[in-house]
């Protein structure tokens, strides 16, 4: 669900900085990259003022760069899992989101070549106050909803979403040559459910599947779900019919947020059969 810039030597005693803001629909952020230089303790004018008992107002000091921060510009084909794997973002694309999120905005899939997003600290904290910005609200999960089961005790894996790519369409963007799954167009944050009762075989990275989960039924076949934003389950965990087992998302190699699922003969990749026939058979209108 991977900026230059010239400086020339500041006169004394005027203090140098360079500015990177990042921001879009009009939010921005003022970063200090650069502390003062070229300071000095005192000038003529105030040792002559100190020698004749006047009170002297020291002059302010410039803000100092924020260690270990450096700017990152996103380019095309970028998206926020991609670059906190090639940055090594402690805390993964969450804590880059949460660091830049007044630059990026409400949904973290939309980021467009030539932001400018803040690695290493979060963003606003390197010297620069705001208290008149409105704060962010905190967004909790959605509460698990409940599903519309058929009477085979399958679901849908989503809710409202309609369909977007559809099985065994050809193209070369896919490794093998066709889409192997089904695309539910659904914004980031949905929630995500098993279709039917079973066992989370795996939950985690997927590589160009973002985050994943797949779980195996009684049948024997496997259901994936992947591009996730965020996961609900673990490995070894059993499920239920129209369980939560995480949030719709843009990880991995998308283009925008929504669901990619697969019904597979085995737990791999390449293993794909047709999943909305298979839901079909199990009596849950698709479409």
């Amino acid at each position: 669900m991977p900026a230059k810039g010239k400086h020339r030597r500041p006169k004394s005693p005027r203090f140098a900085r360079s500015i990177a803001v990042a921001g879009t629909g009009g939010a921005a952020l003022a970063l200090p990259l650069l502390g003062a230089t070229g300071a000095h303790a005192a000038t003529p004018a105030a040792t002559v003022a100190q020698k004749a008992g006047k009170a002297v107002t020291a002059a302010p000091v410039a803000a100092k760069k924020v260690a270990g921060t450096k700017t990152y510009r996103v380019k095309t084909g970028d998206y926020l899992s991609k670059i906190a794997d090639q940055q090594s973002v402690r805390g993964g694309w969450k804590k880059l989101y949460s660091d830049n999120r007044s630059a990026i905005g409400g949904d973290p899939a939309l980021i467009h070549p030539g932001l400018k997003l803040t690695i290493g600290a979060k963003a606003g904290s390197a010297g620069t106050t705001r208290s008149s910005a409105p704060a962010a609200k905190t967004e909790s999960a959605p509460a698990p909803q409940a599903a519309a089961k058929s009477s085979s005790g399958y679901t849908l894996p989503v809710a409202g979403g309609s369909i977007g790519t559809s099985y065994k369409v050809a193209g070369s963007m896919w490794s093998s040559g066709y889409h192997t799954g089904v695309d539910f167009v659904v914004p980031t944050g949905t929630t995500i459910k098993s279709i039917a009762a079973g066992t989370v075989v795996s939950a985690g990275w997927g590589g160009a599947y973002g985050n994943q989960v797949v779980i195996q039924h009684a049948d024997g076949k496997y259901s994936q779900y992947a591009h996730m934003s965020a996961l609900s389950v673990s490995a070894g965990q059993t499920v239920t019919p129209g369980q939560q087992i995480g949030l719709s998302g843009a990880t991995g190699n998308v283009t925008g947020p929504h669901l990619h699922f697969e019904i597979r003969t085995t737990p791999n990749y390449g293993s794909d059969v047709d999943p909305v026939a298979y839901l079909r058979s199990h009596g849950v209108a698709v479409g």
